[in-house]
């Protein structure tokens, strides 16, 4: 009997002991006087994320909703003490004045499970700093003006597919259109490489762009859910559960049309063109070894973030346009006054001058910000500027931009589409942290230029030729996919296409 009872108590220390860990931190924010969420034992705040019973979306809208005059908002990642900032001066603190301690995002890289997550969105300082220094000229107005011709082309192929799918008479689903179109875009001004996706609906890419972002997958599932909660035990499983899916076939594309283009004396004013000028002069990435992983990471990212946020963005607008239809003939009448100069011509500088596209396209991106959060990681110690409150080095930062860009209090009516939000005088008594959809300071959105032109363009090419329109199978109201890595519709968005008459 001795023995059993000697078991038993050595079973419950144990879990006493491991109970009193998981909530030993739990006193964190309280001591420095945040508030917040009260915390689970074990899961902290986020056992619903864990187990997918509500998306990171409305998990910060609804913390943010019950916090929103707070400066701030102390959580837990399971037992570690995270932060939400609401405070708009306390966000531009971590985004540009104090950058330099919170230059990483966080996000870890797994490079022996995942080989292409080394890529710039990911990266740690010390590698990320002189990669966007070196990657960065590829994204100038001067660049993107002789790329500016190649995202024309393609538009061009969507008004020619446009054509022919309309003809049918059916409602179109506008997320695979767009992303069809956009993959060609990234196909054509990343890798050089005519990617037929509109063409050839057996298109590799974009069979590949649609499996990253495949929401009912498993395995993504899976390393979405271990990568955000359980990330040491992740990188054991290393050698079990390496990435297969995507990292050979996107490293062999990259090799091959390097050395395709070497082989020829190929040169193009495209990112491919940019990574083999790197690979031949290493010695200005300071020391960094540049492997094939980590040069083709890089393609690998702009080609998933430049096809899927852009082609969500055209997607959302025209969502809105349809049901807007007063704003939708606002807009088409700009398109075609600009459209009639330079005999149908469209121009760099003509697409830059339509001031209500601009407004369409920011009130788009607020409603609708791909990524509903910023993340940040403090790399030093750290006191919040007019506070007490002391945060140590590894704290994890979330700003929730999707709440921010909801809130009443800042864009009144938040839930209706009203591109005047952006009118000069507007936009001028609103504090500049308040829209956030390609980030601020040093670490935002390297291609958003690039971004704002394709996205432009495809809504050009759909609106000088189509009207939109909702129809039976349009899902009203818009309805978010909870399982989805970045926002994105439930079930699609369906419209109604007709020819505008010229």
């Amino acid at each position: 009997m001795a023995s059993y009872f000697e078991i038993l108590l050595s079973i419950t220390v144990i879990l006493i002991a491991f109970y009193y860990y998981a909530v030993s931190n739990f006193d964190f924010w309280k001591k420095r006087g945040v508030v917040g969420p009260t915390p689970i034992p074990f899961f902290g705040n986020t056992m619903d994320l864990i187990f997918t019973n509500i998306s990171l979306r409305h998990y910060i809208q609804t913390t943010y909703d019950q916090y929103k005059n707070e400066p701030m908002i102390g959580f837990y990642l399971m037992r570690k003490p995270s932060l939400i900032l609401n405070d708009p001066e306390l966000i531009k603190d971590v985004l540009i004045r104090d950058f330099s301690n919170f230059a990483d995002r966080g996000a870890l890289v797994h490079e022996k499970v995942e080989p292409l997550s080394t890529h710039l969105f990911n990266l740690e300082a010390e590698r990320w700093r002189p990669l966007r220094a070196r990657l960065s000229p590829i994204f100038t107005s001067g660049k993107l003006k002789e790329m500016f011709y190649l995202i024309v082309e393609c538009s061009q192929h969507l008004e020619k597919y446009l054509a022919t799918e309309v003809e049918k008479g059916k409602p179109l689903e506008c997320r695979e259109l767009t992303a069809r179109f956009m993959t060609d875009v990234i196909g054509s001004c990343a890798f050089g490489i005519e990617m037929n996706a509109l063409a050839d609906e057996r298109s590799e890419f974009r069979q590949k762009g649609r499996d990253v972002f495949d929401a009912s997958s498993f395995e993504n599932i899976f390393r979405n859910k271990m990568r955000a909660f359980f990330p040491k035990l992740y990188d054991l499983l290393g050698d079990i559960i390496p990435e297969r899916r995507f990292s050979s076939f996107f490293t062999k594309a990259v090799t091959d049309t390097i050395k395709y283009r070497q082989e020829n004396d190929i040169v193009r004013p495209d990112f491919i063109n940019m990574l083999m000028e790197l690979k031949a002069h290493p010695e200005k990435l300071n020391n960094i070894e540049l492997t094939n992983s980590l040069l083709t990471a890089q393609a690998f990212v702009f080609f998933l973030a430049g096809f899927e946020t852009s082609s969500t963005t055209i997607s959302n607008a025209l969502y809105e346009l349809a049901v807007n239809q007063d704003i939708q003939n606002k807009l088409r009448e700009e398109i075609m006054e600009y459209c009639s100069k330079d005999k149908g011509e469209l121009k760099y500088e003509t697409v830059k001058e339509m001031e209500y596209l601009d407004k369409v396209f920011k009130e788009t991106l607020r409603m609708y910000p791909p990524g509903s959060l910023l993340f940040r990681n403090a790399i030093s110690n750290y006191t919040f500027d007019g506070t007490k409150v002391s945060i140590p080095k590894g704290t994890t930062i979330w700003i929730p931009v999707f709440a921010l860009q909801r809130n009443s209090d800042i864009y009144p009516n938040p839930d209706s589409f009203d591109p005047e939000r952006f009118n000069e005088d507007a936009v001028a008594v609103r504090h500049p942290m308040h829209y956030l959809p390609f980030g601020d300071g040093p670490r935002n959105c390297i291609g958003a230029r690039f971004a704002i032109y394709q996205t432009k363009i495809g809504l050009i090419a759909i609106l000088r030729n189509y009207k939109v329109d909702v129809c039976e199978k349009t899902s009203i109201p818009y309805e978010f996919d909870p399982a989805a890595f970045l926002l994105a519709p439930k079930k699609g968005i369906y419209l109604k296409f007709t020819k505008v008459q010229s």
